[in-house]
């Protein structure tokens, strides 16, 4: 290999004039598509153009746009470095992809469809209570505010620390450009503006693949330093519900949590309805599912490029070139592209494009929501829809100046991936198991939901805090070497080091874990995939039990459109004798031609209900 890289020379390269040129324009074209939209719009303003596209989207740019939501720059950043100091376990989250895809275009995106609502938490009120309703978009304006701080500070951190790109620089031009064109574009421009990224994100990881398996004399050759090192291992079939990535984690917990970020966020959802027909919302989960696994496989083989590249010089702590494994991808970016002008500044655009796509979906859910749920309902409920698409532009600009805001709070944190994914996981599952309790278990009333929601909160922010408190790690590093580096700058530390042969293995958090006398660190060490199946258990066990105290719904009373017709959908070849008891004793009378949603028009879908379903005045 070339005796240029920063492993050689103990020096990072910086951005380059074209590589600044480069990232402007990807900022500057998303900005553009949220101009045009807003001109082009201008005299069609009202909500269900402004939050759903007015319902006629094209299924090409709505599957780009879910793609990309959720593969944010922490992914981007987190899966070549989960490579790099684990194994390819987490290879096998594509599999749980493939049951997520299923199971949420068979049962939840034809359920919200056919509802026919803007805000998934209306759904809740017209099942439970506006309490219940209220709980919920409070813990998701909460988990989506978090979320989007972290997406806008992490990547902008790790970038800093090796491409010398300006930190608040980066996160302030980031947060005016996506608000300015959520805000002024509304879901067209999301859409397309999430579709031009994909591209760019896509343009970037292959730059970086093709590129890194040239260094490395072919990918093969990689894969085989890789296997050598014991970081190709697919084998572990582990039971043990501590086990940070087994088999069993990764694709049944994995599925729950990606179910619920396609079946029931705000930010998903959102996305099928902006489609004409049921048909078409539910094709574009099966479109974006190749792009998914495209994406997340891309990102393995990078790590396995990547780990390859530094398999004799861990490059971390050693003569200060980067401090943790989330600045590992921006670093062997420099290293094997930096002699190329423009390029870096290609793979930079598409670490931010996947920024700039999961934040302006996570505005554009709470422009939504916020009005939907929380000022219309119980505020203004006079609000015309153009005071109301109004409102939904000014909730986004706000937002944009709090993500911001709490990016500076960000900063203040450790490990901003590790805790991102923890305090994403421990709101979630709460927020799907109350639509599971409401669409799966007729019985259930709106004392249940309520206490079975407080207590799957509280339980699992019990779990992430004693996690958090003890310096729980599940975590095991593969070994890293330090044998080969050959500095040409050093200093008396790093060529003490340089000569270390001994693996690095975490052992000063695993002491901390093992020194504890807290009983409950055998929970504490819950895998965090495990988290959202967890959280969703908790609520509905707990809220039957209440429900049952309470005194429980009469499933024949509950207007049918409110409960999901689960095996009719999963199964619906299965004869008639067999689904009528699985149907719970709710009444689909009337309703049978649509339970399979066989409908591909808008003629399909249901009027949102007017009316509080029977039995609602007993509940809270």
């Amino acid at each position: 290999m070339s005796e240029d890289y920063s492993i050689n020379t103990g020096q990072k390269k910086t951005f380059a004039i074209l590589d600044y040129v480069l990232l402007s324009l990807t900022l500057g074209v998303s900005a553009g598509i949220g101009l045009f939209y807003a001109i082009k719009d201008k005299n069609n303003v009202n909500s269900k153009n402004y939050l759903l596209g007015g319902k006629d989207m094209y299924v090409f740019p709505v599957a780009m746009s879910m793609l990309v939501t959720f593969l944010s720059a922490l992914t981007l950043l987190g899966t070549p470095a989960e490579m790099y100091n684990f194994t390819t376990m987490y290879w096998w989250s594509c599999l749980a992809f493939v049951f997520a895809m299923v199971i949420a275009s068979v049962v939840f995106i034809p359920f919200f469809y056919n509802l026919n609502v803007t805000s998934v938490f209306q759904y809740l009120e017209l099942r439970f209570s506006k309490p219940v309703r209220v709980l919920a978009s409070l813990i998701y304006i909460v988990q989506t505010s978090v979320y989007m701080s972290f997406v806008l500070y992490a990547p902008s951190l790790a970038l800093n620390a090796v491409t010398g790109l300006d930190l608040w620089g980066s996160v302030v031009a980031v947060g005016i450009i996506v608000t300015l064109y959520t805000a002024l574009g509304g879901m067209k421009a999301v859409l397309w503006t999430d579709t031009f990224q994909a591209f760019v994100m896509l343009a970037g990881l292959l730059a970086v693949l093709i590129q890194g398996s040239i260094v490395m004399g072919g990918f093969k050759n990689a894969w085989d330093i890789a296997g050598n090192r014991s970081r190709i291992y697919f084998n572990d079939f582990s039971f043990d519900p501590t086990t940070r990535h087994s088999f069993w984690s990764l694709v049944v917990g994995g599925s729950f949590l990606w179910i619920s970020l396609y079946g029931v966020n705000q930010a998903q959802v959102q996305r099928t309805l902006s489609c004409p027909s049921v048909f078409k919302a539910k094709l574009i989960l099966f479109v974006n599912l190749p792009g998914l696994i495209l994406i997340v496989s891309l990102c393995c083989m990078i790590g396995i490029v990547m780990y390859a590249f530094y398999a004799d010089c861990h490059p971390i702590k050693f003569n200060n070139l980067i401090s943790k494994s989330d600045q590992l991808l921006p670093l062997y970016v420099m290293d094997i592209l930096g002699h190329i002008p423009g390029i870096p500044g290609v793979f930079v655009s598409c670490i931010f494009s996947g920024s700039l796509s999961t934040i302006s979906s996570s505005m554009n859910a709470l422009g939504a929501i916020i009005p939907c749920d929380l000022i219309k309902p119980y505020c203004c409920p006079n609000l015309s829809d153009r005071s109301m698409t109004i409102l939904s532009k000014v909730i986004v600009v706000i937002f944009g100046v709090v993500a911001i805001g709490l990016a500076v709070l960000v900063s203040q944190l450790g490990s901003v991936m590790q805790a991102c994914f923890s305090v994403y996981s421990i709101l979630n599952g709460p927020l799907f198991g109350l639509f599971v309790l409401g669409m799966f278990f007729p019985w259930a009333n709106a004392w249940g939901a309520l206490v079975g929601a407080l207590t799957s909160l509280t339980f699992m922010c019990w779990i992430g805090f004693g996690a958090f408190a003890n310096k729980v790690s599940t975590a095991k590093p593969s070994p890293v070497f330090t044998h080969g580096c050959n500095w040409s700058v050093t200093t008396t530390t790093t060529s003490t080091l340089g000569t270390t042969t001994t693996p690095f293995t975490g052992s000063t958090e695993m002491s901390t874990v093992e020194a504890s006398s807290d009983p409950f660190i055998p929970m504490y060490k819950l895998s965090y995939l495990y988290y959202t199946p967890m959280a969703m258990a908790v609520l509905v066990i707990v809220g039957m039990f209440f429900s049952f105290i309470t005194g429980l719904r009469r499933p024949e009373s509950i207007d049918p459109r409110l409960v999901c017709p689960l095996f009719d959908r999963l199964f619906p070849c299965l004869p008639e004798m067999i689904l009528r008891p699985l149907r719970c004793g709710v009444n689909y009378k009337g309703m049978r031609g649509n339970l399979n949603d066989t409908s591909t028009t808008k003629q399909g879908q249901v009027t949102l209900l007017s009316k509080v379903p029977e039995e609602r005045e007993t509940d809270i």
